[in-house]
């Protein structure tokens, strides 16, 4: 697959910046600050845990230059930093979970005769397309991943936020292609179940409040 423009950008500048060449590394935090302070936010879940990893994954990279053999793999080496980084942040973090739900807590459970239980995605369609309506399903989505165990959330987060390859995630994870999609599977149904779930309900009251 041929790379986007967005990509082939950052493969030039990566270029530039095993080459040595002056003000390659301030465009390169300029480019990739947002992209892990986001990457973080959602893995971390919190604000300050997420400055503390963007910075210190940027140290990690501008520290690592002389380790980047193919700069035509960037990305993919940049985010395994990064979630080197996320790694080591939640094992100290005062922000840590004391707990961390399984993806089976938060996927849909067995109908009471023991029969398969089937995802029934609600009418999106039939919802009002406003800002404040759209804010909210994003704040859902947010918490949704959030809730994910790390082995899903960063594989949703690498392959659905990031827009990394399926080979590229798998090189950033240690893990076989065949793991990556069958994790990305489990993690969009999880969070897709968890947005079903809150436009059921966003459904449901307002009905209500229009009988009322």
């Amino acid at each position: 697959m041929p790379a986007t423009d967005a990509q082939q950008q950052e493969i030039e500048l990566a270029r530039r910046l095993v080459a040595g060449e002056p003000g390659a590394f301030e465009r390169f935090v300029e480019l990739f600050r947002n992209k892990l302070f986001q990457y973080s936010l959602l893995v971390c879940g919190h604000h300050e845990d997420a400055e503390e990893v963007a910075q210190d994954a940027l140290f990690k990279v501008f520290e690592k230059l002389d380790q980047l053999r193919e700069p035509e793999r960037i990305r993919p080496w940049v985010f395994r930093i990064a979630r080197n980084a996320c790694l080591m942040k939640r094992r100290k973090s005062v922000f840590a979970p004391e707990r961390e739900l399984s993806l089976e807590e938060l996927m849909p459970q067995a109908g009471e005769d023991g029969g398969q239980w089937k995802l029934e995605i609600a009418d999106w369609s039939s919802l009002p397309e406003d800002q404040a309506l759209r804010a909210e399903l994003q704040r859902v989505v947010r918490e949704a991943i959030q809730a994910l165990p790390e082995i899903y959330k960063t594989v949703l987060l690498l392959r659905d936020i990031e827009g990394l390859s399926t080979a590229e995630t798998a090189e950033v994870l240690g893990v076989s292609e065949e793991v990556v999609k069958t994790r990305l599977h489990r993690a969009r149904l999880a969070v897709r179940q968890k947005l079903d779930s809150y436009l059921r309900s966003s459904r449901g009251n307002s009905s209500r409040g229009k009988a009322n």
